[in-house]
């Protein structure tokens, strides 16, 4: 059979309609962190309780991401789209009308997960329409959806300023997700390859597979540290440089950007030199970069530290799920939802450890050379697999040894 390119395979308005829902959700999960200094003026909140605040829309994304796979799985990836979009109407209702003490911003943080789950739908809605030497290009571009929270870094705080209130931008983000919900609903179409629904019992058994554990770790890593930078590093600026709250959010904008449009470059690039190949240059660059970061440098070398070590992560989600399906291509769909949760808890625990050594030891420093770390830890675990896989399923040049052809085998939650 003639091999058809990427731009000649696949469902276009598909791949477009899990980018936008992405995009959208993203901008809605992210909400809290640039918002978050503004929103401690109206509650009194210590280093610890601001990164909880930041923090918790991605736990909740993390455990709400396994219920849209489970979802995905059984009613199809639009149907579940669309119930993710009118759930996360609900917080956006309450952060808008009925926030009066910091316990009930807590609650809104946590149900805001709604949007962050929209990873356990998107993905499957873009990645079922190609086949393996496809899909990393496909899942990068709709990943490339964590571009939303650009719009957020930009505008949530210049919002907040104009009309004296930081409530207003949850009713304006009610706007756009109609608008997505809308064009989502009339293009979007579940691929005809659609795996059928799996049991619980195979959750169990994946988790049995060490594999499975290590591609957990490694996106945890990359997703965590992407999207908990961009939750925090408000906060970060604000603290350690004395940013006003709307130029605070102007530098996270800069390094959110490197992290959300090197995520399909990551995607591309693995499927040429290799997932594990590109994943350990882009965990040495992130290791790098953060340990500089630890040094606490100038505003504008801080700022370029953290472009490179953002682009790094970005790319490193997109280089993870190329990676993926070489490994798991019967239970791609299984791994996807698993995998994105484990991103998810990397996400949650990382404002947590830089807020809590921050107001232990009232300087970033510590808290950013753990960072740098955990990366360089990610890149010894990869060596040492990497080894371990070349023997198993991978080629020399971090490729699968099979070549990938078209296939059923896709990807469902």
């Amino acid at each position: 059979m003639e091999r058809k390119g990427f731009w000649q395979s696949g469902h276009k308005p598909s791949l477009f309609s899990a980018f936008l829902y992405f995009d959208v959700s993203f901008m809605i999960w992210v909400l809290i962190g640039p918002l978050s200094v503004i929103i401690a003026k109206d509650f009194a909140m210590d280093p610890v309780q601001k990164a909880n605040l930041v923090a918790l829309p991605i736990l909740g994304g993390s455990i709400l991401r396994l219920v849209l796979g489970f979802l995905t799985d059984y009613i199809g990836p639009k149907r579940t789209g669309q119930i993710g979009m009118l759930v996360t109407l609900v917080p956006l209702v309450m952060g808008w009308k009925f926030v009066h003490s910091l316990d009930q911003m807590y609650i809104v943080a946590l149900l805001l997960g709604i949007a962050g789950a929209s990873f356990a739908a998107a993905l499957p809605l873009a990645g079922q329409w190609y086949s393996k030497e496809h899909q990393g290009l496909a899942m990068g571009i709709a990943g490339a959806g964590n571009s939303g929270t650009v719009f957020t870094t930009l505008f949530a705080n210049r919002i907040a300023q104009h009309y004296g209130s930081w409530e207003v931008v949850f009713g304006l983000a009610i706007i756009p997700i109609v608008l997505v919900f809308i064009i989502f609903t009339l293009i979007a179409k579940d691929s005809p390859n659609r795996p059928a629904p799996k049991k619980l019992s195979q959750y169990a058994n994946i988790l049995k597979q060490g594999d499975a554990w290590v591609f957990c770790a490694l996106y945890c890593v990359t997703f965590g540290g992407f999207v908990g930078l961009a939750n925090y590093l408000t906060i970060f600026f604000n603290s350690q440089y004395g940013l006003a709250p709307v130029r605070a959010a102007d530098f996270t904008t800069i390094c959110v950007i490197a992290g959300s449009f090197f995520r399909p470059v990551g995607g591309f690039l693995s499927d040429r030199i290799g997932g594990a190949r590109m994943l350990t240059i882009l965990y040495g660059g992130a290791g790098i970069m953060l340990a500089c970061v630890a040094t606490l440098p100038p505003l504008p070398v801080v700022l370029t530290l953290l472009f490179i070590g953002m682009m790094c992560l970005g790319a490193g989600n997109g280089s993870v799920f190329q990676l993926v399906p070489q490994r798991f291509g019967n239970e791609i769909g299984l791994m996807t939802g698993i995998v994105g949760a484990a991103g998810g808890l990397g996400g949650y625990a990382l404002p947590l450890i830089l807020g809590n050594l921050y107001k232990s030891t009232g300087s970033y420093m510590l808290g950013f050379i753990c960072l740098a770390l955990i990366a360089a830890a990610a890149l010894c675990l990869l060596v040492v697999m990497q080894m371990r896989w070349r023997n198993s399923w991978m080629g020399e040049s971090g490729k699968a040894k099979t070549t990938p052809i078209e296939s059923a085998q896709t990807i469902s939650g």
